[in-house]
C-alpha cells in the first residue's frame, strides 16, 4: 500500500472550466492491487520544479465500472492542481498509489435503504462513486443528494449526473442549491449550512427515513450538516464525513498544546525509541519528544512513509499504535471508533511516551 506506480493517461476530459476528468489505464498485473470501493480516494505524485508534491483525488467512478477515474479541481495557488491542468496529457504517465479510504458502508444486494448526501464543489467526486455504487449493488435503495455549488456552471459531473438520474428515475432524488444563481424554488438557492440542512429537513427530506448520510465539502458545511442531522434525529454512527481541503490548523493553539504536553521538565529534552512498520520491514529512529511529527520524523530519517495533504485530512499517512503513546493536534480523517483501536494520523502525531511502535500495515 506505500508503493506508488506508474499508470498511463488514457483519458483527460474538461468537465468544467475549472476541472478536468482523468482516465488512469490500469494493466492486467495492477488490477488486484487498485482493486477499489466506492468512495476511496487516490494519491498522485510528480516531481514539480524539483519538488516532489502529492496530492489525493477521490475517484468518481463506481466499483462497477471498473476505470480509476479521477476529478482534478484548479484550484488558486494549487501547485498539483495548476500543474495538472497545464500538463496531463493522454499517453504520460503518472504515480499512483494503490486506493485507501474508509468513506463509504458495506453494502449487500438484498438491502433497502435511503441514503442521504451532501455535497459542495469537488466534494460530489466520492459522493458521486458512492451514490452510482450503491444503486447498482443495492436494486431496493435509493438516494437523495444535496449539492451545492455557485452556479450550474461551475457543477462537476453535470452531465454524468443527469444521465444517473435519467437511469434511476424512481431512486434518485437530485437536489442543485445554488449561492450565485436565482433558481425558481427559494428553498434551493444559498449555501448548504445548519439552516438550508434544517429548511429541507422540514420541507424536502424526510430525516428519520434516512438510514446512512454522507457529507463530503469544506470543514464548516461539513460540520454544520453533520450537527444539524444529529439535532433532528440521527446518532452520529449513521453519519460518514469527509473533507475535500485541508482545514487551517490553529498554529497558535498546536504550540500552546504542546507547550503543555512538555511543561513537566522530565520530558523537556526527553528522547523517544521509534519503530515505524512499513510493508513488513522495521525501521527504527530514535527522536526528541514533541519536536517533529511522526511522519516529518520518519521522512527525516530517509524511511519511505506514505503521505499525501500532511493536514490531518486525507488520512493516507495513518498508522496503528501498538506500544506507547502519541497526541495528536488535529484530527479532520479518523472516525471515533478508529482512534478507540489505536488509529492515529501520523503527520499530526507527536511522541508523547520514551517507546512507540507504529504499524502502517494494519488497515482495520
Amino acid at each position: 500500500m506505500s508503493h506508488f506506480h506508474s499508470l498511463s493517461i488514457d483519458r483527460v476530459q474538461q468537465d468544467t472550466r475549472d476541472a478536468i476528468i482523468v482516465s488512469l489505464h490500469l494493466p492486467d498485473e495492477l488490477r488486484s492491487v487498485f482493486a477499489y470501493q466506492q468512495g476511496q480516494h487516490l494519491t498522485l505524485r510528480a516531481m514539480i520544479d524539483g519538488e516532489d508534491v502529492r496530492r489525493s483525488y477521490s475517484l468518481c467512478s463506481a466499483v462497477q465500472d471498473q476505470q480509476l477515474q479521477i476529478a482534478i479541481k484548479k484550484v488558486s495557488g494549487g501547485v498539483f492542481s495548476g500543474w495538472a491542468h497545464a500538463n496531463l496529457k493522454a499517453g504520460m504517465t503518472i504515480d499512483v498509489m494503490p486506493p485507501m479510504g474508509h468513506f463509504q458502508v458495506p453494502l449487500q444486494p438484498a438491502q433497502s435503504r435511503h441514503y442521504l448526501a451532501f455535497a459542495a464543489g469537488s466534494g460530489i467526486t466520492p459522493i458521486y462513486s458512492i451514490i452510482k455504487t450503491s444503486l447498482l449493488t443495492e436494486p431496493h435503495s435509493r438516494v437523495t443528494l444535496v449539492y451545492g455549488n455557485r452556479a450550474s456552471s461551475t457543477v462537476m459531473l453535470r452531465e454524468a449526473l443527469a444521465d444517473l438520474k435519467d437511469r434511476f428515475l424512481d431512486r434518485l432524488s437530485i437536489v442543485h442549491v445554488m449561492s450565485r444563481e436565482k433558481q425558481e424554488i427559494d428553498l434551493f438557492n444559498g449555501r448548504i449550512d445548519a439552516d438550508k440542512c434544517r429548511a429541507l429537513a422540514e420541507h424536502w427530506i424526510k430525516i428519520n427515513d434516512v438510514d446512512v448520510a454522507f457529507i463530503c465539502g469544506p470543514e464548516s458545511m461539513t460540520r454544520q450538516v453533520s450537527e444539524t442531522l444529529q439535532s433532528l434525529g440521527m446518532i452520529k454512527d449513521q453519519i460518514k464525513t469527509e473533507l475535500f481541503s485541508a482545514a487551517t490548523v490553529d498554529a497558535a493553539a498546536a504550540a500552546a498544546r504542546r507547550q503543555a504536553r512538555t511543561s513537566d521538565a522530565s520530558v523537556l529534552g526527553a528522547q523517544c525509541e521509534v519503530s515505524f512498520i512499513i510493508d513488513g520491514h522495521h525501521h527504527q529512529i530514535t527522536m526528541q519528544r514533541d519536536t517533529q511529527s511522526l511522519l516529518d520524523a520518519g521522512l527525516a530519517h530517509g524511511i519511505d512513509i506514505r503521505y499525501a495533504c500532511k493536514g490531518g485530512i486525507c488520512a493516507t499517512c495513518r498508522c496503528k499504535v501498538v506500544e506507547g503513546r502519541v497526541d495528536m493536534d488535529a484530527n479532520h480523517a479518523l472516525e471515533d471508533y478508529e482512534i478507540a483501536r489505536g488509529f492515529v494520523l501520523s503527520c499530526q502525531a507527536f511522541a508523547a511516551s520514551e517507546r512507540l511502535v507504529l504499524d502502517f500495515d494494519q488497515d482495520s
